[in-house]
């Protein structure tokens, strides 16, 4: 199929959309390995709008998808070798574009934190897939691309150290700065409302091994409530990004074929501080909304505060001889908007570049050390081993 498009923004008049247009229009522009790509949304008018406001070469494609309109989904997935896609919540707005890009062939990767939608396109789609050859990519964004790459980042460490991978791996958020995006909060808000409709939903999104069809790994913590750590020296709160991060880790491990072994256990927590005032500082965390409800789909911060924004995440492994293996990834710009839209920016140009089978991934899985290579390089990102 002849394709005349690399890459495809679908969204692009959103929030984060157009943070990911305007990346690809100014980070690329000029440069030897640019991409042909386009911008596509309901409105042509105000795809037009968007790129003059975000100056993009006024020969960018715009194209004009909806995602109540199939037939559109197939002629924008037919035009591209990768669709990048940031119209969430995803399982309403996502299961047709996924079949377009499936029937298709074509790449595709978005920003899903959405478990229960995930697990629903990996047991309708992953054969399909593979017999077309399309790479469809979840999570490609602040969830899960820090946690998921950090675990392989960290494992990479511990075989080269020790021979053997940690057996139990730690996620610790140091620091961060800048909040869950609008869209989040909405996919958030829609899978709750699906678990109301569907109450078995509960038990699947419980499991971390949601995402591993016919596989059960060992018992897992369940982050729930603060805790004090003796890796850290601190007292640690419940991570509200931990529900999909840990998913999709045991999801990598179980399309690699188990590297880091079958028993594998993995948690995140976000690190407070030492002593009462710590143990205080967690359970006001472990109490404490996560999530500003004034925040609406398609809005955000200012640029200012974007690159303001900052993460830490320190990632221990540890093994049954007290031996520990440490690294880290941090983030130069607030994880919800910056540094998810520089993320799946990268994650389109890691497809363009590495080609894989066809499936149903995740980055780890399918693009691993290159993605960190593009991320470190590209996207503001710094991977470091700390002992």
């Amino acid at each position: 199929m002849a394709r005349d498009l690399d890459i495809v923004v679908y969204g692009a008049t959103g929030f984060t959309g157009r943070l990911v247009a305007e990346y690809l229009a100014h980070h690329y522009k000029g440069h030897k390995d640019a991409p042909k790509w386009a911008m596509a949304g309901r409105s042509l008018a105000k795809l037009a709008e968007v790129r003059d406001l975000i100056g993009a070469d006024e020969e960018t494609p715009l194209i004009v998808a909806d995602a109540s309109d199939p037939a559109s989904l197939d002629k924008m997935a037919e035009s591209a070798k990768v669709v990048l896609t940031t119209v969430g919540p995803y399982q309403l707005y996502g299961s047709e574009l996924v079949a377009a890009c499936v029937r298709a062939g074509t790449a595709y990767a978005d920003l899903c934190g959405e478990p229960g939608w995930m697990r629903e396109m990996i047991d309708t789609h992953e054969a399909a897939a593979r017999a077309s050859g399309a790479r469809i990519t979840f999570s490609c964004g602040f969830d899960s691309i820090p946690f998921d790459l950090g675990v392989a980042f960290l494992q990479a460490e511990a075989v080269k150290r020790h021979g053997k991978p940690a057996p139990r791996v730690k996620g610790r958020v140091r620091k961060m700065a800048g909040g869950a995006s609008g869209g989040t909060i909405a996919s958030l808000t829609e899978t709750l409302k699906a678990i109301a409709k569907r109450p078995s939903l509960a038990l699947l999104l419980k499991s971390s091994f949601a995402l591993t069809p016919g596989f059960e790994g060992p018992s897992q913590p369940t982050g729930l409530v603060p805790e004090y750590d003796s890796a850290t020296g601190t007292w640690t709160a419940p991570f509200v990004m931990a529900p999909i991060n840990t998913k999709n880790v045991h999801r990598t491990n179980f399309l690699l074929g188990h590297p880091w072994g079958a028993d594998l256990v993995y948690d995140e927590m976000v690190m407070t501080t030492i002593g009462d005032a710590g143990k205080a500082m967690a359970e006001a965390m472990a109490k404490a909304n996560p999530f500003d409800p004034s925040i609406k789909p398609g809005e955000g911060p200012s640029k200012e505060e974007r690159e303001n924004g900052f993460y830490d995440v320190l990632f221990i492994g540890e093994y049954p001889d007290g031996t520990t293996v440490r690294t880290s990834v941090q983030g130069d710009r607030d994880p919800g908007y910056g540094s998810t839209s520089k993320m799946l920016a990268e994650t389109g140009m890691a497809l363009l570049e590495n080609k894989g089978a066809g499936g149903v991934w995740t980055p780890g899985a399918l693009l691993g050390d290159k993605l960190i290579e593009r991320l470190t390089a590209n996207a503001g990102l710094t991977f470091q081993i700390e002992d």
